[in-house]
């Protein structure tokens, strides 16, 4: 029956009794007999015995928002491992596989920090550290030795690059027994919350009752929650400095990781290899044999993508299947939704007006349409809902519109925002983001009528572990591709355990080549707000398919020497070559001499003149106890011929070899990119492979 209202709660009891009562023949007694609960903290309701006629009743009365069936349901957990298909068991095993070496394998974390007392993070049940781990447990403010355990093996900080670069030191504090006191620590222990999120996401505990306010509530686990966890805090209140990060990059090489996860990067466009930290420690980790995996970036414009360099495994961000919806009524009796963290409810319905005949002063009203610091007019806002608009790609915080107007007055906000109108914000009033089509119907109903939604709560994107030291959570929902990174670090571990001896190489072909470009629906993957078709552009190789990537079939390899021929053939020389290889290293006599020629799982054409040929190399990783034939399926890009020698690849060993060349011709003409895939399949596998094409104009030179 909707918001509490601050009623008292044995008010709110007293006329639930009073409601069953009316459908019990004025019988007290019957309604008490029927009553199970009251709902009387959060939201007003009871739940009671009725017959099918008894709870139509009680459905037409006033005030009674809805009547539902007590339906039987199965346990919700948290959400996004379930959804790419991995199993509900802490264990995390894939069928035909035992993922229990993950206790073994150990990802680093280079982040904010970790909050170990999370119980994302506890160890219970859990084997002695690896005989391998050379790591250690740095103390430091609120954090000691203690602090590590069998799931957090180790952790590091570092904070020498910060200090030089912002000039002034972090701020020291006197000890206190309450670390939730903290702003910031001088340690490894998180005041950020980014790294306990991350961490937990890839690799943390089963927990029993995760939630975020209530919200999304259920079990939630990391994708390999027996792997360990080490520890490197790069990042403070105002950013990561390459300094600290090639610091931790070193330290984790010589604590013997497996893995190392960064959600974090440079600003966009990607610059030169050898101006990057991320770039210049992953180069040296990967060619110890660790996998390296980072995010892309938000930024989500053309040319915004960052953490390109080949040997990393670089994740973009998608939805899942699971939403939380903030309901908006209208005066009408037209109920829209739109997305929202929030938690407050409106106590009553008020009138929505647009943001623009709000402003103030010698303010436009376009200017005030975007709910800025300083533009609304108290008179007009106070009491109102707000129709407001955000600018695509702004760097305007969401959450700081909600404050702006509720300074103004205003006891409710509707944010028009069709770029990210499915993420959802923890706004500071009854809020809620639609796009440009929603917001249109909105305002076209606010031209002919005087009444206004009853908006109320929340969305939904990745629940997971955070810093108490914000907020005094325990838990909170991210989202972003920082948040899509440790998912690939947690299949990332997985691999790890069942094939601990694959090269990063081999373990990026692995989840590039499974991945697919349909939905869970089995339609083609849409992105952008008009739900245009994706490409490769938007989402690499696919969707993670966790159930695939531990039995690829074939790989695309290679080794730490056909990074220096990539290098060589981009334009680098020795000069340029030696910073980032540590060795005497030269560009005479490399392996190849472009750039396309590395073994990479995708195939990019970016200059087609009239015909190229690109050579690429396949390693059985599949046992056999007979022969595997292999046959080529070309989905050709638009205007291009598609061809491919051998036709048929055979292989009969573990660890063979077989190479293919692909030949692409102009056919017809095109603008711009083209996509299309190769496959290689049999009965059990189908390897795919992206191609992306574009036809040169007539103007450029050779063939690239």
């Amino acid at each position: 029956m909707g918001s509490t209202d601050s009623e008292d709660p044995h008010d709110i009891l007293i006329h639930n009794h009073r409601i069953l009562s009316s459908v019990h023949s004025g019988s007290v007694e019957e309604a008490k007999a029927a009553h199970l609960y009251s709902y009387k903290h959060g939201f007003k309701g009871f739940a009671a015995k009725l017959t099918e006629d008894q709870a139509l009743q009680i459905a037409k009365m006033e005030g009674v928002v809805s009547v539902f069936e007590n339906t039987k349901r199965k346990l919700h957990t948290t959400h996004s491992w379930d959804f790419i298909g991995l199993s509900e068991e802490e264990t995390m095993e894939i069928p035909g596989f035992s993922t229990s070496n993950q206790v073994n394998v150990i990802i680093g974390f280079i982040d904010t920090g970790i909050w170990p007392e999370s119980p994302s993070f506890n160890d219970a049940d859990m084997p002695p550290v690896p005989a391998g781990w050379k790591g250690t447990c740095q103390s430091g403010e609120a954090f000691n030795s203690t602090n590590c355990n069998r799931k957090v093996i180790g952790a590091r900080y570092y904070h020498s690059g910060y200090e030089a670069e912002e000039n002034n030191k972090l701020e020291q504090y006197e000890n206190d027994d309450d670390p939730r006191k903290k702003v910031s620590y001088r340690s490894p222990r998180d005041s950020n919350g980014h790294g306990s999120h991350t961490a937990s996401t890839a690799a943390g505990r089963y927990v029993e009752n995760m939630n975020y306010k209530g919200l999304a509530g259920g079990g939630a686990r990391g994708g390999a929650p027996m792997a360990r966890i080490a520890v490197y805090k790069t990042c403070w209140d105002s950013g990561c400095y390459d300094a600290d990060i090639l610091a931790a990059f070193d330290d984790a090489v010589r604590d013997g990781v497996h893995i190392v996860s960064l959600s974090l990067g440079p600003d966009a466009p990607q610059g030169d290899y050898f101006n990057d930290a991320i770039s210049i420690g992953s180069y040296h980790a990967v060619s110890r044999g660790i996998t390296v995996v980072s995010s892309v970036g938000n930024e989500g414009t053309k040319g915004s993508a960052t953490n390109l360099a080949p040997w990393l495994i670089t994740v973009a961000a998608s939805s899942t299947d699971r939403e939380f919806t903030s309901k908006l009524v209208m005066g009408n009796g037209v109920h829209l939704k739109g997305e929202s963290l929030s938690l407050h409810q409106m106590r009553a319905p008020a009138r929505i007006i647009s943001a623009s005949i709000a402003n103030r002063g010698y303010f436009t009203p376009y200017q005030s349409s975007y709910c800025l610091e300083s533009l609304l007019n108290y008179t007009k806002t106070r009491g109102k809902v707000l129709l407001c608009r955000h600018a695509e790609r702004s760097t305007e915080s969401k959450l700081a519109k909600s404050e702006v107007v509720k300074a103004a007055g205003g006891v409710g906000m509707i944010l028009i925002d069709e770029t990210d109108k499915d993420v959802a914000i923890p706004f500071v009033i009854p809020a809620a983001i639609v796009g440009k089509r929603m917001g249109n119907r909105i305002l076209s109903y606010i031209n002919n009528t005087r009444f206004v939604p009853d908006v109320a709560a929340p969305g939904l994107n990745i629940l997971a572990a955070w810093s108490p030291a914000i907020g005094k959570m325990n838990f909170n929902i991210l989202s972003g591709t920082s948040m899509a990174c440790p998912h690939v670090t947690g299949i990332v571990a997985l691999i790890k355990s069942v094939h601990p001896s694959w090269s990063p190489s081999a373990i990026k072909s692995a989840i590039m080549t499974t991945a697919t470009v349909f939905d869970k629906n089995g339609k083609p993957i849409r992105v952008d707000p008009e739900g245009r078709r994706g490409n490769a552009f938007d989402y690499g190789a696919g969707f993670l398919d966790p159930t695939a990537v531990l039995d690829p079939g074939l790989v695309y390899d290679a080794k730490p020497a056909d990074y220096k021929s990539f290098l060589c053939s981009i334009g680098y020389n020795e000069k340029l070559l030696r910073p980032i290889t540590r060795d005497n290293s030269t560009c005479n006599n490399q392996a190849f001499s472009k750039p396309s020629s590395l073994n990479y799982p995708a195939i990019l054409v970016p200059n087609l003149k009239s015909s190229f040929s690109i050579t690429r190399t396949l390693t059985n990783v599949r046992k056999l106890r007979q022969k595997a034939t292999y046959r080529a399926a070309v989905s050709t890009p638009h205007g291009i011929q598609v061809s491919v020698l051998p036709t048929r690849l055979v292989f009969t060993r573990y660890g063979q070899k077989a190479n293919f060349t692909v030949t692409f011709k102009v056919s017809a003409p095109s603008q711009g990119y083209v996509f299309g895939y190769l496959q290689w399949k049999n009965r059990q596998s189908r390897v795919t492979t992206p191609l992306v094409v574009r036809v040169a104009p007539s103007n450029l030179g050779e063939d690239v």
